[in-house]
Formats: C-alpha cells, sequence, structure tokens
C-alpha cells in the first residue's frame, strides 16, 4: 500500500563471505549519515503509476557524496557454542559523524505459556557481562566492552502504546529505543535484568575513519573474552578464505567469475533461517491463551504441519519463508558445498510433518495448498549426483527414502491435478504468477477448465526423473525396473495426448505455429488454444533424459517391458525420440521433443525478437510487445503484452512479473536440457545462434552463448557498471565498488536491471552451478 512494487527492501545491504559451518561470516550494510528517507520512499512510490519504474534509496540523495556509514559486521566462532559479533564501522563522509551501535539479545516470549514454568532472565553480573538463564536451554555468558552501555527492558508488547490500555509491563521491548532516540532513562529497568538486553555504544568517527564494537556469547565462561576476540576473528577470516580459494581451484572457476562464484555461494548460505510455524496452533492459540482473531483460517487444511528446522529461504528479508520449489533449485547450489545439508532439506519437504497425508508438498506459507511445479524428484537427482561425484559413493540410502515419498507425491498429481484422468495436467498457476492471459488458479466465468501445456510437461519430466531414479535404484536392487517401467508408460501417454487433444484435434502442439500453448475448455462447449508465446511452450525441453548403456544394459527386465510397450503402442513410441535406439556411444534418449519439434521450439527461443534478450531467455516473446494477445471470455477482455520488467497489472498483488523478464531458474533448466540434447546428438545437430543469423553451432556451443549473456548480468559494462544496478553512481564509489554481488529475483528483459527482491539467492544463485558445471 506504500508503493506501486514492493517486493525489495528500500536499504543498501551485501551478504558477505559465509562458511558452510557458520565459522566465520560477514555481514555488509550501509547506513545514511543524515535521517533516513521513509516518508520520501513512501510518498514517491505511492505517487507512481505501475507504468513508472519503483523509487530507490539510492535515489533519494540519501547517499550523495559518499555520505554514509559502511558497516563489516562479522561473525566467528571460537568453538561451537562460543561466537563473536565483530561490528566496524567506516565514516566515509568528509566530515565528523556520529552513530549508535547496539548489539541486541532476547529471548522468545514462551514465558506466558506452560512452555517454561520460570521466566527467563538477562542478568548483569559484572561491568562487562550479562549472565544468560533458562531453564531448558541453559546458562550462557555474554560478554561486552567498557565503552557499552547495559540496557535492560523486557521483550513484551507495550500495551498502552500498541493498545491504548494500562500496561502490565513496567520495561516494556520498545525501551531499548525510547533509550536512544528519546534520551528517555525511565524505561531502562535499572536493576540491570531483563528478558531483552542491548549494549549501546555511542561512536563519533572523524571523516574516513572506522571503529570496532565486539560482543561474545558463550556457553561456558571465557578468560579475557574480547582481548581474545580481535585475534580469533582474523583467525577464521583467513579459514575462510583459503576454504574458497581452494574451492575455485576445484572446480576450475577462471579468475574472473571468482568473485561470482563465491559470492554466489555466500548468498546461498546466507539464506538459511530457523523457521517455525505450527498451523494447529496458529488457528487455535497457544494453550492458555484465547484463540486469535484470523479473517480467515488460511491453511486450515494444513492442521498436521509443523515446520520447526532450518531451512533455506527464498529471500529471507523478503520472502523468511519456503517455497517448495525454490527450495529445490537451492538445494542444488547447497550440495556443492554441503551435501549433507541439501539431502536433508529435500528430505525435509517429503516428512509427514510437512507433506500432507493426500500426497501434496506443501508449496509456500500463504497458501500451502497452491501448487508449485514439481521438480522436487529432478532436484533429488542433481544432488545426488553432485554427492555422487564429490564422494566418489552413491547415497543410494538418500534417494531411496526421497523416491518412496516422491511416489506418493506424484500419485497425489495424477488424483489431483489430472481431474479428466486423461494425462493432461492444469496445475494452475505454477509458481509463474502471471504468465497467463488470467490467475490459472481462479478460472474466470465461461472457462470451465484449463489444460495446461507446462504443467504437463512438468509431468513428462516428472516422469523420466522417477525412471532415472528406478534404473539407478535398480543397480542397487533388482525390484525397482518395474517402477522404471510404470514410469516409461506414463511418460509415453503424456506424450501422446499432448500430440492430440480429445476428439477435437485441439491438441497443446499447434501445428501451424510449431509451438505449445494451453487450451482452455469453455462451459458453452469448445476448446480454445491461449496463443501467447511464453516460457509455458518452452517447458517442454525439460523433458530429456540420456541414459547411458552403462546404466542400460544389465536390466533385462526393464528393457523386455519397454521393447513389449513400444511394440503394443507404436502410436506413442513415434511421438517422441526412439528411445529403443541408441547413439553411438550407446546412449539412449528419452524426450518429449523430436528434431522437427525441437527445432522450432528452438527457433522461436533463440531469435532475438522473441525470446533471445541480451541477458537470457525471457519469460514471455518481445512478439507480443506489438501483438499483445487477447481472449474475451463471457464478454470480458483478458490481455497479455510483453512487459520486459515489473508488472503492469494487479493480478498477484502486482508484485511478480512473468510478462518479459530473465529468470535464473527457467535459464538454467533451459541449459540442463540442451546439454542432455548435446550429449546424444553430439556434433551432428546444429542451430542457427542467434535465429536467422546463419551462424550455425552444435548445442553446446548454443549453452556456452546463452551462458554468456546471462553473465553479462553481473559483469561490468563499458561505462564501469553493472547491468542489474542499472548506473546508480553510489555503487561505483570507491567505498561499495568491490562488494559482494546482489542476486535479484529477476531481471529486466531489455536492458537486465534487477528487479524484485535483491537476494532471491533461492534460484539465482544458481549462477554457481553454471560456473561449476560450464563443462559438463
Amino acid at each position: 500500500a506504500q508503493g506501486n512494487h514492493g517486493e525489495d527492501v528500500k536499504e543498501i545491504y551485501f551478504q558477505g563471505i559465509n562458511t558452510p559451518t557458520h565459522s566465520y561470516a560477514e555481514f555488509h550494510y550501509v547506513y545514511p549519515i543524515e535521517a533516513f528517507p521513509y516518508k520520501e520512499l513512501q510518498d514517491v512510490n505511492a505517487n507512481r503509476s505501475k507504468q513508472e519504474l519503483e523509487f530507490e534509496v539510492w535515489e533519494t540523495g540519501a547517499y550523495d557524496n559518499n555520505n554514509f556509514f559502511d558497516i563489516q559486521i562479522q561473525y566467528a566462532k571460537a568453538e561451537e557454542e562460543d561466537i563473536i559479533q565483530r561490528i566496524v564501522v567506516k565514516n566515509c563522509s568528509d566530515a565528523q559523524a556520529s552513530i549508535d551501535v547496539i548489539p541486541q539479545v532476547w529471548f522468545r516470549n514462551y514465558w506466558k505459556h506452560e512452555f517454561c514454568s520460570q521466566k527467563p532472565i538477562l542478568k548483569q553480573e559484572g561491568e562487562q557481562k550479562v549472565g544468560v538463564f533458562h531453564e531448558h536451554l541453559g546458562e550462557y555468558n555474554l560478554y561486552f566492552e567498557e565503552k557499552g552501555t547495559p540496557v535492560f527492558c523486557d521483550n513484551e508488547t507495550n500495551l498502552e502504546k500498541v493498545y491504548g490500555v494500562e500496561s502490565d509491563i513496567q520495561y516494556p521491548k520498545d525501551g531499548i529505543n525510547d533509550y536512544v532516540i528519546k534520551g528517555a532513562h525511565t524505561v531502562n529497568n535499572l536493576t540491570r535484568q531483563g528478558t531483552k538486553f542491548g549494549v549501546v555504544t555511542k561512536l563519533t568517527l572523524e571523516a574516513g575513519e572506522e571503529q570496532a564494537v565486539y560482543i561474545r556469547f558463550s556457553k561456558n565462561p571465557v578468560a579475557n573474552p574480547i582481548e581474545t576476540a580481535k585475534e580469533i576473528v582474523e583467525l577464521r577470516a583467513r579459514e575462510a578464505k583459503v576454504y574458497y580459494d581452494d574451492l575455485c581451484q576445484k572446480h576450475e572457476v577462471e579468475a574472473s567469475q571468482q568473485k561470482l562464484f563465491v559470492d554466489s555461494l555466500f548468498a546461498m548460505l546466507w539464506s538459511k533461517q530457523f523457521y517455525y510455524f505450527d498451523v494447529n496452533k496458529w488457528l487455535k492459540g497457544e494453550e492458555g491463551s484465547p484463540k486469535p482473531k484470523r479473517n480467515f483460517e488460511r491453511n486450515a487444511g494444513w492442521k498436521h504441519l509443523v515446520n520447526k528446522n532450518i531451512l533455506l529461504m527464498p529471500d529471507k528479508w523478503e520472502y523468511p519463508w519456503y517455497a517448495a520449489w525454490d527450495l529445490a533449485f537451492h538445494t542444488t547450489t547447497a550440495a556443492y558445498v554441503d551435501a549433507a545439508f541439501a539431502k536433508r532439506q529435500l528430505h525435509l519437504l517429503l516428512r509427514e510433518y510437512y507433506m500432507h497425508p493426500n500426497g501434496q508438498i506443501p508449496a509456500y506459507e500463504w497458501n500451502f495448498s497452491d501448487v508449485n511445479p514439481p521438480v522436487h524428484a529432478w532436484a533429488c537427482l542433481k544432488v545426488y549426483d553432485i554427492d555422487r561425484k564429490q564422494s566418489g559413493k552413491p547415497d543410494y540410502d538418500f534417494l531411496q527414502k526421497t523416491f518412496q515419498k516422491l511416489l506418493v507425491n506424484f500419485t497425489w498429481w495424477v488424483n489431483q491435478k489430472d481431474s479428466k484422468g486423461n494425462n493432461l495436467f492444469d496445475g494452475g498457476f505454477l509458481g509463474l504468477d502471471n504468465i497467463g492471459v488470467f490467475d490459472r488458479s481462479n478460472l474466470p466465468n465461461g472457462i470451465k477448465s484449463i489444460e495446461q501445456a507446462d504443467a504437463t510437461s512438468w509431468m513428462a519430466m516428472y516422469c523420466l526423473n522417477m525412471l532415472r531414479i528406478s534404473l539407478e535404484l535398480s543397480k542397487y536392487n533388482d525390484s525397482y525396473q518395474e517402477s522404471a517401467s510404470k514410469f516409461l508408460q506414463h511418460f509415453l501417454e503424456i506424450a501422446g495426448v499432448m500430440e492430440h487433444l480429445g476428439e477435437s484435434d485441439n491438441a497443446l502442439w499447434d501445428s501451424d505455429d510449431d509451438f505449445f500453448y494451453d487450451v482452455v475448455q469453455l462451459h458453452k462447449g469448445g476448446e480454445q488454444r491461449m496463443k501467447v508465446r511464453s516460457i509455458v511452450g518452452l517447458i517442454p525441453l525439460f523433458a530429456v533424459e540420456v541414459i547411458p548403456e552403462e546404466l542400460y544394459e544389465g536390466l533385462e527386465a526393464f528393457q523386455r517391458r519397454a521393447a513389449g510397450l513400444l511394440r503394443r503402442r507404436p502410436d506413442l513410441a513415434s511421438l517422441t525420440s526412439r528411445i529403443e535406439s541408441r547413439n553411438k556411444d550407446g546412449k539412449h534418449l528419452f524426450a518429449l521433443l523430436r528434431g522437427h519439434r525441437l527445432q522450432h521450439v528452438l527457433k522461436r527461443m533463440l531469435c532475438e525478437t522473441e525470446f533471445l534478450s541480451d541477458y537470457g531467455i525471457r519469460s514471455l516473446s518481445k512478439y507480443h510487445e506489438d501483438h499483445p494477445y487477447t481472449l474475451y471470455v463471457d464478454g470480458k477482455k483478458h490481455t497479455v503484452s510483453y512487459v520486459p520488467g515489473e508488472s503492469d497489472t494487479g493480478m498477484f498483488g502486482g508484485n511478480s512479473n512473468w510478462r518479459g523478464p530473465v529468470w535464473l531458474p527457467i535459464n538454467y533448466m533451459i541449459i540442463e536440457s540442451l546439454k542432455k540434447y548435446y550429449d546424444y546428438y553430439g556434433d551432428e545437430y546444429v542451430y542457427d545462434y542467434p535465429e536467422g543469423s546463419g551462424n550455425k553451432m552444435p548445442l553446446n556451443k548454443v549453452v556456452l552463448e546463452l551462458e554468456k549473456r546471462l553473465l553479462k548480468l553481473f559483469g561490468p559494462l563499458e561505462d564501469g557498471y553493472t547491468a542489474y544496478h542499472n548506473k546508480h553512481e553510489v555503487f561505483k564509489s570507491e567505498a561499495l565498488k568491490d562488494k559482494p554481488f546482489m542476486f535479484y529475483e529477476y531481471f529486466h528483459g531489455d536492458s537486465g536491471r534487477g528487479l524484485g527482491s535483491c537476494y532471491q539467492a533461492g534460484w539465482t544463485a544458481l549462477v554457481a552451478n553454471m560456473l561449476i558445471e560450464k563443462d559438463s
């Protein structure tokens, strides 16, 4: 309500180096010296239309002339439960400036409920020490510097301020704020105890000067805690650098790309967060408390769901909750630095306290019943392969456990999203928000149902993922050959129905346009293709798998069943690549697209007046810039046009846009698929790149060219700016020019400007995978 768009933080911060064990981590925050321009940001954005770019904090002038503090926050572990925080503040301006630095610690308020029979306490025990006491967590020690002033209050709501009633708490949770901002010393508990604590350090810095503030939190008492802290922080920083230098060398990352590579890994690791959501308790309230008043009982069908784990967030400032397909992509990057953690993350979503009893994987916090693309099997297989290559040992136990749960989820898809039982799927919005003419999860009057090219293709991909997992597990247990046969048959059935829909010949594949489209069923009868050239029509590329001879051989039962199936249904076999044959290297190709269809899909995808931008593959063809697509239903007009940047519609709150920008996860899947096609066809299959150029190249060269365009998002332009910053002077300043990269949610389809949340490392960190897998 405060602006025309709303999915990025109006601040400047950078996620710095972070090790997989978090033995060392850095965070960088850039804070203006003058008053923060809250009101200007609200007012200007509120007066901008959806057709205008959002107003950013650096455009307010608050950071002009280096008039800011550069703040580096370092965390270092002396031991597992001995954590040091060093806050280094530098005055980047040309004049003296002051700032308050306030490290804080507080208890979550459980003491008003049955969980704590004793109220926990933070209590000053010496000039520079606070004792931390909790009946379940035990005792800890908090050390701070002599120059800091300890301030105590309670982590309880100020009832008078919030509700206008007399408060039963003498020192409520906003006490530290009032002490610093208003100088209200009466809000500070002079008995030096409470459930919330801050140590206020007032710094006055000359131009260019920097000072450090230390705080230390330890399970055991530490001798000379502050004096020894600096040495530990610097040791851990050196260790972290050695770790990432070795990682760059191990994966042969080019020197010019090493910073981007490690920064993407840092951002991914910074995305971890403890996430607690007990749906039943959220609906009913805590024991001993009145039932909360909810405007509507969101997620009421998910009372079994109890999330109480450290999870990878899409962006823990803007999206501080997990999303099923974001997390799946996330784990494929995490696997390169912590495969065990990546496997646990994937397994979590399949556990009985996450997955619905009916087999659905929870989508995201606002509506667990919504549907994300079924990429979980792909991620499990990807993480399994990464782990196997790194450890030299296949983790059949992980693959088998996840496969059993994925069977349940696959069955849910078949039962719930194939409403007619004809292998055409209608998954709804599928995480693509406003990709369609209308919200595909809430069909407008006049439309009975929708057969989705993307949902059906995702399910074809799901079949092939499960087929590949079954073949892998067949090396471990012969009985999985039967599962492989089942998924082969299901894949062929999907391929068949995508070719011909019912009796109307209104297939998802349009033979005139040579492209895939969604088909709507009308209440008044009949069907109609929605001829929107979007990534919906590119997703059939993802249904591809190459099975090497060493995996295929020895599986007599599967080969016998497959041969029998192809004999019985030659009509299905002819629709896909000839899976009974093999290439010169003995590899078998299982793919939804044959040569003709692959050629025509690539023709559109690699055309610069359609999907191919200077910065990767767009989510909607640029063709629709001059040729919007309009669908009339019951007299109402629904239109899709090419929008390279932020959304200009109110669909899904107007905060997301799949109608033109470049999205890293889709580009990564395209690259993966083209690599598989090249693995089978080799140099024999060549294609124009870009389309119409006459510049013929095999698909592995096409992949390299696509990767170059995507890397341009992060590379310096000729004038020294980075594409995603779109020429903001503050980012060229001496203080900020070497800061870590930012990983935006998506990117402008024409300029490459970063859009949406500014740390969607849930999938934009996939750039690390691209750099590691460049030769695979």
